[in-house]
């Protein structure tokens, strides 16, 4: 029974959402490491690719989940990545650049989840002179 006003995705959204969430641990895992190895350039294309994702996701998805959906993905790998591990090793050094990467991926994720989705007017289109 489908009383609420959230109802189930069929099965070919959920293998989307699901490519995407695997797609924003891809772009998470390799934004990691090329933001601190090409710095400033590598910064930006981690940037770029996280917004890159989330905005494409949104665009193909149609809505709001299709933007949030990889963010989760991509925070996941960061999360995991930025955890300093029990021999001392660590992935995110203490700059700038760090900082950066991880407060930019969540602001670009979370500005694409948040877009507003703009109504297109109802009935066929038309061009102007007709």
């Amino acid at each position: 029974m489908n009383g609420g006003l959230i109802s189930m995705p069929s099965a070919g959204r959920l293998v989307a959402y699901v490519g995407l969430v695997l797609l924003g641990l891809l772009v998470g895992a390799a934004g990691s490491l090329v933001q601190g190895g090409w710095f400033p350039g590598g910064l930006l294309l981690a940037l770029l690719a996280v917004a890159g994702l989330c905005y494409g996701g949104l665009k193909v998805m149609g809505s709001r989940a299709g933007g949030g959906v990889p963010a989760v993905g991509w925070l996941a790998a960061v999360l995991f990545l930025a955890a300093n591990r029990p021999e001392g090793d660590f992935l995110f050094e203490a700059g700038i650049g760090s900082y950066v990467f991880l407060l930019g991926g969540a602001i670009v994720a979370v500005i694409c989840a948040t877009i507003p989705k703009v109504p297109q007017p109802a009935g066929p289109p038309a061009r102007l002179g007709k």
